[in-house]
Protein backbone atom coordinates (compact mmCIF):
# COMPACT_ATOMS: atom_id res chain seq x y z
CA UNK A 1 0.00 0.00 0.00
CA UNK A 2 1.28 3.36 -0.76
CA UNK A 3 1.77 5.74 2.06
CA UNK A 4 -0.39 8.45 3.57
CA UNK A 5 0.86 11.79 3.40
CA UNK A 6 0.40 14.25 6.03
CA UNK A 7 0.06 17.20 4.77
CA UNK A 8 2.33 20.05 6.27
CA UNK A 9 0.48 22.75 8.10
CA UNK A 10 2.54 26.16 8.57
CA UNK A 11 3.90 26.48 11.84
CA UNK A 12 4.09 30.48 11.47
CA UNK A 13 2.42 32.14 14.15
CA UNK A 14 0.53 35.52 14.23
CA UNK A 15 2.13 37.29 16.51
CA UNK A 16 0.32 40.65 16.19
CA UNK A 17 -2.14 40.30 18.94
CA UNK A 18 0.35 39.44 21.55
CA UNK A 19 1.92 42.54 19.97
CA UNK A 20 -0.76 44.61 20.97
CA UNK A 21 -1.46 43.36 24.29
CA UNK A 22 1.79 43.82 25.38
CA UNK A 23 1.56 47.59 24.49
CA UNK A 24 -1.63 48.03 25.95
CA UNK A 25 0.24 47.05 29.16
CA UNK A 26 3.32 49.12 28.85
CA UNK A 27 1.11 51.92 28.18
CA UNK A 28 -1.06 51.37 31.02
CA UNK A 29 1.87 51.02 33.41
CA UNK A 30 3.83 54.48 32.09
CA UNK A 31 0.45 56.22 32.36
CA UNK A 32 -0.46 54.68 35.56
CA UNK A 33 2.91 54.99 37.24
CA UNK A 34 3.61 58.25 39.47
CA UNK A 35 6.74 59.48 39.44
CA UNK A 36 9.03 60.52 42.13
CA UNK A 37 9.08 64.38 42.54
CA UNK A 38 12.08 66.21 42.44
CA UNK A 39 14.12 66.87 45.34
CA UNK A 40 14.84 70.66 46.08
CA UNK A 41 18.76 69.04 46.72
CA UNK A 42 20.70 65.79 47.63
CA UNK A 43 21.24 65.28 50.70
CA UNK A 44 22.94 62.21 52.30
CA UNK A 45 20.32 61.37 55.53
CA UNK A 46 21.55 59.05 58.93
CA UNK A 47 20.58 55.95 58.44
CA UNK A 48 17.31 53.73 60.73
CA UNK A 49 15.37 51.07 61.09
CA UNK A 50 12.23 52.36 60.37
CA UNK A 51 9.94 50.63 57.85
CA UNK A 52 7.33 53.52 57.48
CA UNK A 53 6.88 55.56 54.47
CA UNK A 54 6.46 59.03 54.08
CA UNK A 55 3.46 60.61 52.76
CA UNK A 56 3.84 62.11 49.27
CA UNK A 57 1.67 65.32 50.16
CA UNK A 58 3.70 65.63 53.04
CA UNK A 59 5.04 69.43 54.10
CA UNK A 60 9.29 68.46 53.83
CA UNK A 61 11.71 71.27 55.00
CA UNK A 62 15.19 69.78 53.48
CA UNK A 63 18.63 70.94 54.93
CA UNK A 64 21.95 70.43 53.10
CA UNK A 65 25.58 70.00 54.60
CA UNK A 66 25.99 73.80 54.52
CA UNK A 67 22.83 74.29 55.95
CA UNK A 68 20.84 76.05 52.90
CA UNK A 69 17.25 74.97 53.89
CA UNK A 70 14.28 74.18 51.29
CA UNK A 71 10.33 73.76 51.22
CA UNK A 72 8.12 71.63 49.56
CA UNK A 73 4.74 71.86 49.70
CA UNK A 74 3.47 68.64 48.57
CA UNK A 75 -1.12 68.78 48.50
CA UNK A 76 -1.38 70.40 45.57
CA UNK A 77 -4.52 72.75 47.22
CA UNK A 78 -2.98 73.50 50.07
CA UNK A 79 -0.11 74.71 48.33
CA UNK A 80 -1.81 76.65 46.33
CA UNK A 81 -3.74 78.33 49.32
CA UNK A 82 -0.58 78.93 51.49
CA UNK A 83 1.39 80.35 48.65
CA UNK A 84 -1.73 82.95 47.94
CA UNK A 85 -1.39 84.02 51.37
CA UNK A 86 2.08 84.40 52.04
CA UNK A 87 1.29 87.01 48.91
CA UNK A 88 -0.40 89.24 50.76
CA UNK A 89 1.18 88.28 54.34
CA UNK A 90 4.57 89.46 53.52
CA UNK A 91 3.71 91.62 50.70
CA UNK A 92 5.50 90.58 48.16
CA UNK A 93 3.68 91.85 45.42
CA UNK A 94 3.71 89.00 42.69
CA UNK A 95 2.07 89.56 39.36
CA UNK A 96 -0.37 86.42 38.23
CA UNK A 97 2.41 85.34 35.68
CA UNK A 98 4.95 85.73 38.97
CA UNK A 99 2.42 83.56 40.96
CA UNK A 100 1.78 80.66 38.25
CA UNK A 101 5.53 80.03 38.13
CA UNK A 102 5.83 79.86 42.00
CA UNK A 103 2.43 77.37 42.19
CA UNK A 104 4.16 75.23 39.83
CA UNK A 105 7.71 75.16 41.47
CA UNK A 106 8.28 72.19 43.09
CA UNK A 107 10.47 74.13 46.41
CA UNK A 108 11.36 77.38 47.59
CA UNK A 109 14.53 78.06 48.42
CA UNK A 110 15.39 81.74 48.67
CA UNK A 111 14.37 84.68 50.81
CA UNK A 112 11.28 86.82 50.41
CA UNK A 113 13.44 89.76 48.95
CA UNK A 114 14.80 87.29 46.43
CA UNK A 115 11.82 85.22 45.38
CA UNK A 116 10.55 87.67 42.68
CA UNK A 117 14.56 87.62 41.43
CA UNK A 118 14.36 84.21 41.57
CA UNK A 119 11.28 83.36 39.57
CA UNK A 120 12.22 85.95 36.59
CA UNK A 121 15.09 84.38 36.01
CA UNK A 122 14.16 80.69 36.73
CA UNK A 123 17.41 80.11 39.62
CA UNK A 124 18.16 76.52 40.27
CA UNK A 125 18.71 75.23 43.31
CA UNK A 126 21.93 75.09 43.47
CA UNK A 127 22.22 78.66 42.82
CA UNK A 128 19.84 79.35 45.96
CA UNK A 129 20.73 80.73 48.84
CA UNK A 130 18.26 78.86 50.95
CA UNK A 131 15.48 80.02 53.16
CA UNK A 132 16.64 82.29 56.03
CA UNK A 133 16.25 80.54 59.42
CA UNK A 134 18.80 81.89 61.49
CA UNK A 135 18.71 83.45 65.08
CA UNK A 136 18.44 86.79 63.84
CA UNK A 137 16.07 85.87 60.52
CA UNK A 138 14.36 83.02 60.43
CA UNK A 139 11.79 83.30 57.69
CA UNK A 140 10.87 80.01 57.55
CA UNK A 141 9.01 80.76 61.32
CA UNK A 142 6.55 82.82 58.46
CA UNK A 143 6.39 79.86 56.27
CA UNK A 144 5.25 77.63 58.98
CA UNK A 145 2.75 80.04 60.64
CA UNK A 146 0.93 80.17 56.87
CA UNK A 147 1.36 76.14 56.85
CA UNK A 148 -0.34 75.66 60.40
CA UNK A 149 -2.99 78.49 59.16
CA UNK A 150 -4.10 76.41 56.00
CA UNK A 151 -4.48 73.16 58.16
CA UNK A 152 -6.12 74.34 60.84
CA UNK A 153 -9.20 72.58 60.89
CA UNK A 154 -8.07 69.32 59.45
CA UNK A 155 -7.58 65.69 60.44
CA UNK A 156 -4.17 65.50 62.39
CA UNK A 157 -3.78 61.94 59.76
CA UNK A 158 -4.22 64.74 56.69
CA UNK A 159 -1.15 66.83 57.93
CA UNK A 160 2.36 65.19 58.04
CA UNK A 161 5.98 67.38 58.27
CA UNK A 162 8.69 65.97 57.58
CA UNK A 163 12.44 67.15 57.76
CA UNK A 164 14.96 65.45 55.75
CA UNK A 165 18.26 66.74 56.82
CA UNK A 166 21.94 65.62 55.69
CA UNK A 167 23.93 63.93 57.63
CA UNK A 168 26.74 66.22 57.91
CA UNK A 169 24.48 69.40 58.85
CA UNK A 170 25.48 71.13 61.64
CA UNK A 171 23.22 71.25 64.99
CA UNK A 172 22.28 74.63 65.03
CA UNK A 173 21.05 74.76 61.82
CA UNK A 174 19.09 71.91 62.51
CA UNK A 175 17.50 73.46 65.76
CA UNK A 176 16.19 76.75 63.83
CA UNK A 177 14.09 74.64 61.85
CA UNK A 178 12.91 73.28 65.07
CA UNK A 179 12.29 76.86 66.38
CA UNK A 180 10.56 77.77 63.56
CA UNK A 181 7.82 74.73 64.32
CA UNK A 182 8.26 75.50 67.52
CA UNK A 183 7.13 79.20 67.61
CA UNK A 184 4.21 78.11 65.71
CA UNK A 185 2.88 75.14 67.90
CA UNK A 186 4.12 72.71 64.98
CA UNK A 187 4.97 70.04 67.85
CA UNK A 188 4.96 66.98 65.94
CA UNK A 189 7.19 66.01 62.96
CA UNK A 190 9.07 63.11 61.25
CA UNK A 191 12.54 62.57 59.95
CA UNK A 192 13.19 61.41 56.85
CA UNK A 193 16.04 58.47 57.09
CA UNK A 194 17.88 55.85 54.65
CA UNK A 195 16.14 52.93 56.06
CA UNK A 196 18.37 49.49 56.85
CA UNK A 197 17.89 45.82 57.99
CA UNK A 198 17.39 44.80 61.69
CA UNK A 199 20.42 43.81 63.28
CA UNK A 200 20.42 40.34 64.09
CA UNK A 201 20.30 39.15 67.06
CA UNK A 202 19.41 42.67 68.61
CA UNK A 203 16.20 42.60 71.08
CA UNK A 204 14.41 44.93 68.54
CA UNK A 205 14.57 42.21 65.99
CA UNK A 206 13.85 39.10 68.53
CA UNK A 207 10.06 40.51 69.00
CA UNK A 208 9.10 42.06 65.79
CA UNK A 209 10.97 39.40 63.90
CA UNK A 210 11.38 36.37 65.54
CA UNK A 211 8.30 36.19 67.59
CA UNK A 212 6.02 36.89 64.58
CA UNK A 213 7.63 33.93 62.39
CA UNK A 214 7.02 32.04 65.26
CA UNK A 215 3.57 33.04 66.05
CA UNK A 216 2.40 31.97 61.93
CA UNK A 217 3.97 28.92 62.75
Amino acid sequence: MPKVKIPRKSTTIDMTAMCDVAFLLLSFFILATKQKPPEAITVQTPSSISTEVAKEKAILVTLNKEGRVFLMLGDKTKKDEILDEINTFKQLNLSPAEMTKLKAAEYIGTSFAQLKSALDNDIKADQMSGIPSDSTNNELKDWMRVVNNAYIGTKKSDFELLVKGDNLAKYPAFKNIIDAFQSNDLLRFKLVTNPEDLPHGSEYYINHVLNKTDEKE
